[in-house]
């Protein structure tokens, strides 16, 4: 999933948060490298400013791996942080479905041209004018079933009733289209979905099978699997995340998300609520994945380096549009971005699920990858926690790229 939550705090309404203390906590002990003493100073400013936590990871593809994990000290209750643990990967998900549907191109299974009416007949309005292309890259006009008031009620724990597919595809489709099917972009969770469905209807199996026997496993990501239906994601080794409660999160909303809005969860310090067990149902597709910043390292080289995608495709993967005018330093492919950062070029996703916002990149061969995977979305903001995080994941892009 992602909320489209301005990186530039600056331009949202906010109210301050008091920071707590922090403390730093031990960097993995597998760790291969020590790391930089600017990265992991910029990581224990970003839980200085308020973060609950925050793993970062950079290989510059030169046998030098830099892990750092920091948390404050009152998270310490529901877990210890290390840079191994796994993570709600959010929207992330949509790079390793949008490798699966273009997986089923290449065996002639599917095409890009294929209007969604062919494989789901009868499910989304205009079916016929919109395509499998205009799904990945988010110009097929779908408003984003997200911001459903009813879903967003789920999305927020608030509503522990299990959303199916179809279910939040219905949700999404009885609101107005954005525009008319490739007329424009706009994101939208209601495209993956659908594509997730398209994947299962072309092959006859589950999409979390899909994933497991074409990605997972052959890459050999123990660490990565996708949540499914009712199910929560299995707490061992998992980050907890955190999410500011009711009397501090009306501010940092963003514009459209109706007044009262709070995540459900139990409470913990500093005004924040635990959201790791959170209903993941309105996910699936669009934001249902759980990795680690190992494993999807190992996934974007793969893929960036055309292990799991023939050149052709790849080449099709890489070609983008424009996102909204807020984001110029990022254009969108075939569940691939493409952000222009301060120090180059990468390739990559971000993705926001209650509790956890993570930024994953590589360069375009996929020799070099980073991730920095923070534990709250709205945490973020707040301008200090904001601009502490933007510099981290600015110099932690600066270090991959060397």
């Amino acid at each position: 999933m992602k909320l489209k939550l301005n990186p530039f705090p600056a331009l949202l309404a906010v109210m301050a948060l008091t920071a707590c203390g922090t403390q730093a906590v031990p960097v993995s002990a597998d760790q291969t490298h020590a790391p930089p003493t600017s990265l992991a100073t910029l990581a224990q400013q970003v839980v200085d400013a308020g973060a609950p936590g925050v793993i970062v990871r950079v290989d510059d593809g030169r046998g030098k791996v830099v892990e750092i994990a920091r948390q404050a000290p009152w998270t310490r209750a529901d877990h210890t942080m290390a840079a191994s643990d796994r993570f709600r990967m959010g929207s992330n998900t949509k790079t390793m479905v949008a490798t699966v549907v273009l997986q089923l191109v290449a065996e002639h299974r599917v095409r890009l041209t294929d209007p969604v009416e062919k494989w789901l007949t009868g499910l989304i309005p205009n079916g016929n004018a919109i395509t499998l292309r205009m799904l990945l890259n988010h110009t097929s006009g779908l408003f984003n079933y997200t911001f459903d008031p009813e879903v967003l009620r789920a999305f927020t724990g608030q509503d522990t009733r299990a959303w199916t597919p179809r279910e939040l595809i219905a949700a999404g489709v009885r609101h107005d289209p954005m525009f008319a099917p490739g007329a424009g972009y706009s994101y939208s969770n209601t495209n993956y979905v659908a594509l997730g469905l398209i994947a299962e209807k072309a092959t006859g199996r589950h999409l979390d099978d899909l994933i497991r026997a074409r990605i997972t496993r052959p890459l050999g990501l123990t660490d990565t699997y996708l949540v499914t239906g009712a199910d929560t994601p299995r707490t061992r080794g998992l980050a907890h995340g955190y999410e500011p409660d009711a009397a501090r999160i009306g501010p940092l909303l963003p514009p459209g998300v109706p007044a009262g809005t709070a995540f459900a969860g139990p409470a913990r310090a500093a005004g924040y609520v635990d959201t790791t067990t959170i209903n993941a149902s309105t996910e699936w597709a669009a934001g249902g994945m759980i990795s680690s910043a190992r494993d999807w390292a190992r996934f974007d080289r793969a893929l960036l380096s055309g292990r799991l995608l023939p050149a052709a495709l790849l080449k099709e993967m890489r070609t983008t549009v424009a996102e909204e005018t807020e984001f110029p330093n990022r254009r969108y492919g075939l569940g691939l971005e493409q952000v222009t950062t301060p120090c180059g070029t990468v390739w990559g996703h971000n993705g926001q699920v209650p509790g956890y916002s993570g930024e994953t990149y590589t360069d375009a061969t996929g020799r070099r990858t980073v991730a920095v995977l923070t534990t709250t979305i709205f945490g973020l903001a707040v301008p200090k926690a904001g601009a502490a995080n933007k510099a981290l994941v600015d110099a932690a892009v600066c270090a991959m790229l060397d």
